[in-house]
């Protein structure tokens, strides 16, 4: 059975990221895969400085960079901060790639994020899809940006447009299908 792994780049009460998160975990659980779902929130880092690299490594890190390792699949859902990554996921990034072996070059990722633009996190991805890949990450081509938020989902965080629905079931059949050679 293949393995997932579920986490947002926002940490804050009712998160709509937080809900996407969830969302996906769902449905790709209904696909047949194991999920593990987890919060920044309990992978406390530091903001990352190469002074600290040596001989301060933040137990947190190695933790997370074993989950990436452990898992086929890694969906990681985002908000947008001013047309950019939010700090939490550039400091996460930041502590996994000096993990070794790379915790990038396992897993098949997958990438969305909500927000209350119309542009649905789509600049954020873009930068996160680039950060990703460099470090040799695969990731899937659907960029799952939605927006805006208040007409996207329903309370429990479910998508409610159609075109919305049909994004999810191709990333969840792109996850799903697509393997490291």
């Amino acid at each position: 059975m293949s393995t997932a792994l579920t986490l947002s780049g926002s940490i804050r009460k009712g998160s709509l990221n937080q809900q996407l998160q969830e969302h996906v975990g769902r449905q790709l659980q209904a696909a047949g895969v194991a999920v593990t779902a987890i919060s920044l929130r309990d992978f406390p880092m530091p903001i990352f400085d190469e002074d600290m690299e040596s001989d301060q490594v933040p137990e947190a890190a190695g933790r997370l960079a074993a989950l990436f390792g452990s898992h086929d699949i890694v969906f990681w859902a985002s908000p947008e901060y001013n047309g950019g990554v939010t700090p939490l996921t550039v400091n996460t990034i930041a502590w996994l790639s000096r993990q070794k072996p790379s915790p990038f070059r396992h897993a098949v990722f997958g990438i969305g994020g909500v927000s209350s633009g119309k542009y649905g996190t789509i600049f954020a991805l873009s930068h996160l899809r680039d950060s990703l890949s460099k470090l040799g990450a695969l990731v899937v081509p659907t960029l799952l940006g939605i927006g805006p938020a208040a007409e996207a989902l329903d309370g429990a965080g479910n998508p409610l447009e159609p075109a919305i629905i049909s994004k999810v079931e191709t990333m969840v059949h792109e996850l799903t299908h697509c393997r490291r050679g």
